[in-house]
């Protein structure tokens, strides 16, 4: 007997990882699409509540698919768990934990992205109110900064199971891991600000030359069943008085 996770068959859960993948993308493309460049005005409290009481119905769409695709890294990170488990299932669930809590943070700090809303439409848009909304804004930049930490040691953690997997392509983890290094800039804000478009134009690249090869390519199935069944059969820690 070999157990659940190597008689399960690796390449349909490869298929779905690559979907959800998929629709994380479409969905965090469309809330930047929504979102970016049509409220925030940097330094300019007046423009950006304008902005933001002009277009409220398309910034509560942006919002929508923020907290979806948010939805979709939260499962994908499930699935990952799963897919890399065979290469070491205790490194695979210090990965997860790290990728929910930046999913946690990113989710709780939506609500300083909706508060400005809420503070323009409760009364007449005065100055105090209009530089409190840009301040919730800024505090949403702040969440997401902290959160992005979380993700690079994720990716730094995931890309080392996938150099370390014999089923995928390593080249894959060094790109992944490459982009934990470039998430890490987000400790030092002043260097993230400098570096955030090469950083997430590599991270993107890094993620999405990974649900590629998951869509097309998928897992080698008996590679994955070998790693599977020798984790499945490690003997366990027997504990003598």
């Amino acid at each position: 007997m070999t157990g659940p996770i190597a008689a399960a068959s690796p390449r349909p859960q490869a298929r779905i990882t690559g979907v959800v993948y998929l629709l994380y993308f479409v969905t965090a493309v469309a809330g930047v699409l929504f979102l970016r460049g049509i409220v925030v005005v940097h330094g300019d409290p007046a423009a950006t509540a304008h902005n933001l009481l002009a277009h409220e119905s398309r910034f509560r769409l942006g919002f929508a698919f923020d907290l979806v695709s948010n939805a979709c890294y939260v499962a994908l990170t499930a699935f990952l768990y799963e897919l890399l488990a065979p290469v070491n299932r205790g490194l695979s669930r210090l990965a997860a934990f790290f990728s929910l809590m930046g999913c946690a943070i990113q989710t709780f700090g939506s609500v300083f992205e909706l508060a400005p809303l809420i503070v323009l439409k409760g009364g007449s848009p005065t100055d105090p109110s209009q530089r409190l909304a840009l301040m919730l804004f800024d505090l949403h930049a702040q969440a997401v900064s902290v959160a992005l930490v979380f993700f690079a040691v994720y990716c730094l953690l995931l890309g080392y199971l996938v150099v370390r997997s014999a089923f995928l392509p390593r080249a894959l983890g060094v790109l992944l891991m490459a982009a934990g290094c470039g998430w890490l800039t987000f400790l030092w804000p002043p260097l993230a600000l400098s570096l955030s478009p090469f950083v997430q134009a590599f991270g993107g690249l890094a993620e999405l030359a990974l649900m590629l090869w998951l869509l097309v390519r998928g897992v080698r199935v008996q590679e994955w069943r070998e790693q599977a069944e020798r984790v499945t059969l490690l003997p366990k820690p027997s504990y003598s008085a």
